[in-house]
């Protein structure tokens, strides 16, 4: 059985019920809105279904899948799961537990422009892995940060149905598109709202509450050389040295798009793998 709960309901696309300018700083790695977003959704989702969580003895927690960098929903998540294991506790229930959909990305296109059939085609040359034993019989919740055509839920059940899992699944979102009028490349009219610039991803990368994301980790990789250099130029040795870890633990150095800014990664001086 199946449910679906987002917080946001998005009818008017240039006028949405939350802060674009927050949505896209937190999809470019700045968690301080993910924490915020996290208790929203949080609040949201426990007023109308509080006994549902209370009716399982079991209760897995689930972000997008991903492979070694995380989403941003993950960090969605981290912070979700704070709040509902202090609902567990007051109810005297064990915590939740957490596990992932491991994924094997094979494009570097942005799908956030992208229709419902454009999407799946692009996701359906990923695999992926889902540990059957962890999960089945218990409530799933998988947490993404929006909903636009469907094409990650239909992904995830497929995912589903291939592992043979059985169990209630609940697909939780910060916002979703309901217009369907609506084009969904307005995914990314919300990314990219504060982000235009090699200075925005600079400012990002910069606040106190930054942690690395797929989304940013890729938009690095392939940006043009001057805006790399600015970009690289103006962060810490130490997020220098973590980008490029990031990059080769997601196999990105095997991906011909990203090889060149690796490769100048690779070569400072100052980020040596060590």
């Amino acid at each position: 059985m199946n449910l679906r709960y987002s917080l946001h309901k998005i009818d008017n696309a240039y006028n949405p019920p939350f802060s674009a300018l927050e949505y896209s700083r937190f999809k470019f790695g700045q968690t301080c809105y993910a924490e915020e977003f996290a208790k929203e959704l949080f609040d949201g989702f426990i007023a109308k279904h509080a006994d549902l969580i209370l009716a399982h003895k079991e209760v897995i927690l689930l972000p997008s899948p991903y492979y070694a960098i995380p989403t941003a929903s993950n960090f969605l998540c981290v912070f979700f799961k704070k709040h509902l294991n202090n609902f567990l506790f007051r109810h005297q229930r064990p915590a939740c537990n957490e596990s992932k959909i491991y994924r094997h990305q094979t494009y570097v296109e942005d799908y956030g422009n992208m229709d419902y059939e454009q999407r799946v085609q692009l996701i359906s040359n990923d695999t992926y892995y889902l540990d059957r034993n962890l999960v089945s019989g218990k409530l799933c919740i998988f947490l993404d940060d929006i909903r636009i055509t469907g094409s990650h839920e239909h992904t995830v059940n497929k995912i589903l149905k291939q592992y043979n899992v059985n169990g209630q699944f609940v697909f939780l979102y910060f916002a979703e598109l309901i217009n369907t009028a609506v084009h969904p490349s307005i995914e990314n009219f919300y990314n990219y709202f504060d982000v235009k610039t090699a200075r925005d991803i600079i400012r990002i990368m910069n606040s106190a509450s930054f942690c690395f994301n797929t989304r940013l980790v890729k938009y690095i990789l392939l940006l043009d050389s001057p805006a790399f250099t600015e970009v690289i130029t103006n962060i810490s040795r130490k997020k220098r040295s973590e980008l490029l870890h990031l990059a080769i633990s997601n196999n990105y150095h095997q991906v011909k798009n990203y090889q060149e800014n690796i490769s100048k990664l690779k070569t400072e001086k100052s980020c040596q793998l060590t």
